[in-house]
This record gives structure tokens, C-alpha cells and sequence, in this order.
């Protein structure tokens, strides 16, 4: 006996995927977390572009946070796929809420204002400068002797 797939674009997916029609395999209300934070990196002489690609979110579903030489990208969405017949009776309710993140290094010496980011058409680009660590100065530390 088949039974219909509640993961499928429709219920009758299964049902009709014997016959001559093939079945569909991916869903109206997929979660969009399957292709998110691919990620472009391209070095030039004074920096790193990032494109990280993030389909399916807004603009303020995306943070950027540096913190211990990290830059930590992350996004977080939510989707509600009610369907309703004529008499407003639920046929389908599905709910989704998901969250993705991802860290690169780049240096305790980059700054949070040092970071340039804008997000246009799905695509977050951030602009990381290269600068050289600075050699530590080492100070003498000295005890003081009483006597």
C-alpha cells in the first residue's frame, strides 16, 4: 500500500509517482537552509571580499558579529504554509523555523569598523581588510626587592 509522503510537493506525490509521471522531489516549503552559506572569497593586496549567498532570507535575518578574531555570520528564518478549503477548514499547516551560521578567522587585529557588509538580491558581501599582526612589545616586568 502507498502512502502519501508528507514530505513531498503534495500529498498524491507517492500515489501518482507509479505511473508514467515523474515525481517531483523537492517541496514548495523546503526548509532554505539546503544551499545557504556558500561562500565566495576572493583576496586582493589589501583585503578579502565575501560573497556569502543566503537565498530566501531579508536583510534583517542576517547578523554579522566579530568577536575574538572570529567574523560569525548568521541567519534565521520562519515560515508558516497555511492552506485553507473554501469552508476554512485547515487542509495542510506546515511550520518551519531554522537558523544557520557560519565563522571565519580573521585576525584579532581586524576591527568591527574595519568590516565593511551590505546585503542586495540574497547576497551577503562583506569586505575584510588584511592587516599584519603587530609584534608584541615584551615589557620588563620587575619585582621590587625590599630589604
Amino acid at each position: 500500500m502507498l502512502m502519501p509522503s508528507i514530505f513531498g510537493e503534495s500529498l498524491f506525490d507517492d500515489f501518482f509517482g507509479d505511473f508514467a509521471r515523474p515525481v517531483r522531489r523537492s517541496a514548495r516549503y523546503s526548509t532554505p537552509t539546503t544551499s545557504v552559506m556558500r561562500t565566495d572569497i576572493k583576496e586582493s593586496d589589501t583585503g578579502y571580499e565575501l560573497d556569502i549567498d543566503l537565498p530566501g532570507y531579508k536583510k534583517e535575518d542576517v547578523k554579522a558579529e566579530l568577536k575574538d578574531g572570529y567574523l560569525t555570520v548568521s541567519a534565521e528564518t520562519r515560515q508558516n504554509n497555511d492552506e485553507q478549503d473554501d469552508n476554512g477548514k485547515y487542509i495542510r499547516r506546515e511550520r518551519y523555523y531554522g537558523t544557520c551560521s557560519r565563522s571565519f578567522y580573521v585576525g584579532e587585529e581586524v576591527t568591527q569598523d574595519d568590516i565593511r557588509a551590505r546585503f542586495e538580491d540574497g547576497i551577503l558581501k562583506l569586505s575584510v581588510p588584511k592587516k599584519e599582526p603587530q609584534p608584541k612589545v615584551e615589557e620588563s616586568k620587575y619585582i621590587r626587592i625590599e630589604g
